[in-house]
């Protein structure tokens, strides 16, 4: 008898390594997720950060961040497709808040640097599935009755 069910095929090594790359990053946002949260209850900075001591600015760009990160965090994690988009909104915010108002905000340049690497090591990775699928699309099919 024959199985009627579809052959799911082994998932290869740069695929595992792209899930686990996301992964990370996932655990990352969580991380700026609950400092963010911890600024803005006063659990931080010695209650400096509370969000009502905030000057509007950074009340604006923490409460989107301590909303977005999570987001980001739980797309990235189920490895889903608008997992990435909403990091990728996430990382501009702060993107724009240290690079383009470090009055306001201060400067941050690893956090940048984290930011691009990240952003770069996301293309290379689809890149590098795009090849690897195109490889196999093109491989002749001998699987015919």
């Amino acid at each position: 008898m024959l199985h009627d069910s579809a052959h799911v095929l082994k998932p290869s090594l740069t695929e595992i390594l792209f899930g686990i790359f996301l992964r990370l990053v996932s655990a990352s946002c969580i991380w700026f997720a609950l400092n963010y949260w911890a600024m803005l209850i006063g659990f931080s900075h010695g209650g400096a950060g509370r969000f009502d001591l905030l000057s509007p600015e950074w009340r604006a760009a923490a409460t989107a961040l301590a909303v977005v990160y999570p987001v980001a965090a739980l797309g990235l994690w189920l490895l889903v497709s608008w997992g990435p988009v909403v990091w990728v909104v996430a990382a501009a915010i702060e993107i724009a808040m240290y690079e383009f108002y470090p009055v306001s905000f201060g400067a941050r340049p690893l956090l940048l640097v984290l930011h691009v690497a990240v952003a770069v090591t996301f293309v290379l990775f689809r890149a590098a599935l795009f090849f690897q699928r195109w490889r196999q699309a093109k491989q002749v099919r001998v699987d015919s009755p």
